[in-house]
């Protein structure tokens, strides 16, 4: 059973489920856990001594044991105390509640505990499991214990299952996941309609703000993206925007944007698995248009390192004249990460970022506005800390995958000629450094940037912070596969997952996609281990100086068109780029080709002509060279290179 995604996670089961050992192998990967043991001395009592010795004997020898039965309040406080890095186990509440309930500790407050208790585990910052025994099952206990005890757990699991992020429930040794649900439930019946198109527009898409469906929510709850039972997104994709250039200063609210409503959802095939041959890009017509430069009528020695983005319109167009990208659709994925790799960042500086370039403004809208790029912000699913657990589940990744492709056919279908991919969350830095030391075995620390604060200040803290992060990620899953949907799961979040699935939907619809920025790269690292030839279909614009762009680049066999170290935001800086490229594209296919060198074609003729004309000596005419002949070898050997002679008549040829 997959468990990804949790943080603080309650066990329920019956005597003898098999609860414990299950919540056991949740652990079991850490390096140290602290095993909180709830139970009361076994006294006189030798068949609870041997379950005792028996959970004893399970515990490997790096657990530490605490017991917390001498005072019921001890179990909330140890929670509440507990360090992000570590993790813990509580076996089990059931025990908790047989000491609160001991004579021994009344009168007191049995329902503040407990709710202390929730308080601790909701704001544990520690990876935490708890066990306890299901209660309500079986016959209502005959005597007042029996029923006071039933009661007073009944209620301190409804509390503490309120407070996790997972409920398990195990049933004769079968976990089944209660909270929360694999399927999330499809939209009402009642549900709003969508809004009816707005006047003029015989698209028969909705208005500004409208969609077909339901969009993925900004902050996506403990499954991620809505899904329904098969896994695939829900239909409805968000609103593309033109935006627009504002009339007056920047300063002002009169830069509305003008949507084009949401595109037409599209069939999504089945998702791409590793090994997938996909089309490449024409193999011959990218040399054609090379050599083609060579040919063109300017002033210069030619195009330089643009020959680059030529070659690569050529090979992806099909054809040696290619044509500047006249459609071009931005990608803005946002999704964040939780835990030491977003160490520095503003709280709510990314979804800042993103409800800006939903409104038209800020960097990307007016750059996608000065080329006439269509933008469409893509809320992706928050990842959690990596340090700690999985950022995603598998059920998430398969859904962002789809997604991604998904919104890359919609823009194939709506003509779209090259994709511009950009991301915007917090924490991703880092995360793309822990998929390109899985992926490429980098170090860490080499490829993790500087972390700079707003104000322009080093902040070696927070680097190191990071570096921290990734690290324990990378330890924590050094004995897990490697492959690309693992390293999804475990490390690359939702963002890296859409934007995979966006490359590799592209590939499939032979769409280029101009790269910029660690979310780009790290999500190109594992398209190239689903489908090899997805690299092929991307360009990077500029690495910007970020030590993971540059070697994720080298490993992807990519050269960046430009040494600018732009750092305006992830796709920002390849609408900047992008102006050069489409001057570059059209300048190629417009120039016409060089006329002969007068002095190569025609100089001589005409000087001779002249000289005949007037009846001049034309002068000494100069003997041609001979031809080049091979020197005869010295000494002892063949003196001729011309047909041997017929060799002479051997006895030994007479006796045959």
């Amino acid at each position: 059973m997959s468990l990804d995604g949790w943080n603080t996670l309650l066990v329920l089961g019956g005597t003898r489920s098999g609860k414990s050992e299950f919540a056991e192998s949740l652990v079991a990967d850490a390096p140290t856990v602290r095993y909180l043991a709830t139970a009361t001395d076994a006294g006189d009592d030798p068949e609870w001594a041997e379950r005792i010795a028996a959970h004893r004997a399970r515990r490997p020898a790096t657990w530490s044991t605490e017991e917390t039965a001498a005072d019921p309040r001890r179990l909330a406080d140890v929670i509440a105390t507990a360090r992000p890095e570590e993790t813990l186990l509580v076996d089990d509440l059931g025990g908790w509640v047989t000491v609160l309930l001991d004579p021994a500790h009344q009168p007191a407050d049995d329902t503040a505990t407990v709710d202390e208790l929730a308080a601790a585990v909701r704001s544990c910052p520690a990876r935490l499991v708890l066990v306890s025994p299901e209660v309500g099952l079986s016959l209502v206990p005959t005597t007042p214990l029996g029923r006071a005890f039933t009661d007073a757990l009944g209620t301190v699991n409804r509390a503490v299952a309120d407070a996790c992020d997972t409920v398990v429930l195990v049933v004769a040794g079968q976990p089944c996941r209660l909270k929360p649900a694999l399927v999330q439930p499809t939209p009402a019946a009642d549900a709003a309609p969508a809004p009816a198109p707005a006047p003029g527009d015989d698209t028969g898409q909705p208005a500004a703000g409208g969609g077909t469906g339901p969009t993925v929510p900004a902050q996506a709850g403990p499954t991620g993206l809505p899904v329904t039972t098969s896994g695939s997104p829900l239909p409805g994709s968000p609103p593309v925007t033109t935006p627009q250039l504002p009339t007056e200063p920047a300063t002002s609210d009169t830069g509305a944007t003008a949507a084009t409503g949401a595109v037409p959802s599209a069939a999504t095939g089945p998702i791409i698995q590793p090994g997938t041959e996909l089309s490449m890009p024409d193999e011959y017509a990218g040399p054609q248009a090379v050599d083609r430069l060579a040919t063109l009528d300017v002033p210069g020695t030619g195009f330089g390192a643009l020959e680059q983005v030529i070659s690569f319109a050529a090979a992806t167009q099909g054809t040696p004249t290619p044509t500047p990208w006249r459609s071009v659709r931005v990608l803005l994925v946002h999704g964040d990460h939780a835990g030491g790799v977003a160490a520095g960042t503003v709280a709510g500086e990314s979804a800042r970022r993103a409800e800006q370039a939903r409104a038209g403004q800020g960097v990307l809208a007016r750059l996608a506005a000065e080329t006439g790029a269509s933008l469409q912000v893509v809320d992706a699913p928050a990842a959690a800390p990596i340090e700690h657990g999985p950022a995603l589940s598998a059920e998430q990744v398969d859904a962002a995958l789809r997604y991604g492709q998904r919104l890359a056919e919609e823009a194939a279908d709506a003509g779209v000629q090259l994709l511009v991919l950009a991301a915007c969350g917090a924490g991703t830095e880092a995360t793309a450094a822990a998929v390109l030391a899985a992926t490429a075995g980098a170090e860490p620390p080499a490829v993790l940037a500087r972390v700079v604060t707003a104000g322009g200040q080093i902040d070696d803290v927070a680097w190191m912070a990071r570096c921290a992060a990734v690290r324990d990620a990378l330890h924590r899953t050094r004995r897990l596969s490697r492959d690309a949907v693992s390293v999804l799961a475990e490390l690359g979040g939702g963002d890296i997952a859409v934007a995979t699935g966006i490359l590799l939907g592209a590939t499939t619809r032979r769409l280029p996609v101009l790269l910029d920025g660690p979310v780009g790269v790290a999500a190109g690292l594992i398209s190239r281990d689903l489908a090899g030839q997805a690299r092929h279909w991307c360009l990077l614009a500029d690495d910007g100086g970020d030590p993971a762009v540059r070697l994720a680049a080298d490993v992807l066999g990519l050269d960046s068109l430009t040494q600018l170290r732009l750092d305006l935001g992830e796709g920002a800086n390849a609408l900047t780029v992008l102006p050069l490229l489409r001057s570059a594209l059209a300048l190629a296919a417009a120039l016409p080709s060089r006329p002969e060198d007068a002095s190569e074609a025609g100089g001589d003729s005409e000087a001779d002509g002249d000289s005949a004309a007037d009846g001049g000596d034309p002068g000494p005419v100069e003997e041609p060279e001979p031809d080049f002949r091979e020197p005869e070898p010295e000494g002892p050997g063949p003196t001729s290179t011309g047909p041997a002679a017929e060799p002479a008549e051997t006895s030994a040829a007479r006796a045959g």
